[in-house]
């Protein structure tokens, strides 16, 4: 008896068995992603991101405009500044600016790395009373000139001929190559970045020309160190003029044209017009040496670009595209160049046209 009722245990559990299988065969199948779908997904992910990265990397981003262009005149704004503050006065800069350390010097004044309220901010003494009317035609040009295109300025001591301007770490343009050879900048050193550059230096030119006061010129430019010596290299790689006390005005409405300086110049930087015109047998005489006007800067927009474009890749390319309106540049006759409008419209289209093609040409590798 119990031997029967085990046998029909045994056939009622395989009987619940059978079922259970043929029910889980009637359930949902799950089957694998096959692995060439999962590749061409892959792909496409991939793809995806490579867009992305090649939309950052050849559309130089934009330069944001200095905070302090925000501000009323007479008033400054600095980085992680809320709101607008007076320029500094005598008694402030006497009382709260703290020089740590030389950092420059040049014929007109002494620059110093100072600290006011825990910021990093440039201080500039003049040199010698010698210089004092440069030293003052400086100051005014800061005051009159303040924009995206020039320094910050911060507050200014005739008394004490001390002027305290924004800081810039990376310093000036003549240390432009040791900058981008450093490894934490070696992702802007391309030709994007660097046309970018010539860009911002061809826009602070042609401010110059058509500046509040007038038609400015860039005196302070006898040779190329000279020039890169003016400019600042700002922490987001933009351009700002910082010494502007060689800025004479060309009023065409009086005729009356501008002089750098009183001594001969010589060299192929400078332009034509500015050499002694009357040969070696005649000595130099400034009474005798005709002046000029703003052109001398637009002769030597193409050696400072050659300079900011550099020997990286692709700087070759931006030459070519850049070849004419340099040769109209150098023209012997001041009234057939271009001007630094010209030259800022055609940078711009280059650097365009070429960013355009290249994001093409590498879209199509993909």
């Amino acid at each position: 008896m119990q031997e029967t009722v085990a046998e029909a245990q045994e056939l009622a559990a395989d009987s619940s068995m059978d079922k259970k299988t043929q029910d889980g065969s009637r359930g949902p199948r799950h089957r694998a992603l096959p692995p060439a779908v999962g590749l061409l997904l892959s792909m496409a992910l991939m793809n995806a991101l490579l867009y992305l990265c090649l939309d950052w990397f050849f559309v130089a981003p934009p330069h944001s405009s200095p905070v302090s262009t925000h501000c009323p005149h007479g008033h400054f704004r600095m980085a992680q500044m809320k709101n607008c503050s007076p320029w500094l006065s005598c008694e402030e800069l006497r009382t709260e600016v703290r020089p740590l350390k030389r950092i420059g010097e040049g014929a007109v004044k002494r620059v110093f790395l100072s600290e006011w309220k825990e910021r990093k901010v440039a201080l500039s003494r003049l040199t010698s009373l010698e210089m004092k009317d440069d030293f003052l035609h400086g100051l005014r040009m800061l005051k009159s000139l303040q924009s995206k295109h020039v320094v910050t300025l911060l507050g200014y001591c005739e008394d004490d001929s001390t002027i305290l301007t924004e800081y810039h770490p990376l310093g000036s343009l003549s240390n432009l190559e040791e900058t981008l050879n450093l490894s934490k900048y070696q992702n802007v050193n391309t030709w994007q970045h660097r046309l970018q550059l010539a860009v911002d230096y061809v826009s602070i030119i042609d401010y110059l020309h058509h500046s509040p006061l007038g038609t400015l010129v860039m005196c302070d430019s006898s040779d190329l160190s000279k020039t890169l010596s003016q400019y600042l290299l700002t922490s987001n790689f933009s351009l700002v003029v910082n010494d502007l006390d060689a800025l004479p005005l060309v009023n065409r409405s009086s005729g009356a044209l501008v002089k750098c300086g009183h001594r001969e110049l010589h060299g192929d930087f400078v332009a034509p017009e500015q050499l002694w015109p009357y040969g070696e047998d005649t000595p130099f005489d400034d009474d005798l040496m005709p002046p000029y006007d703003e052109k001398i800067d637009i002769w030597k927009i193409p050696d400072v670009s050659s300079f900011l474009l550099g020997h990286v890749e692709g700087s070759d390319m931006v030459r070519f595209h850049l070849f004419d309106i340099h040769k109209a540049c150098k023209s012997q006759t001041p009234a057939e160049r271009p001007t630094a409008q010209d030259i800022l419209d055609t940078y711009k289209k280059v650097l365009n046209l070429l960013r355009d093609s290249a994001m093409s040409q590498t879209r199509e590798m993909l």
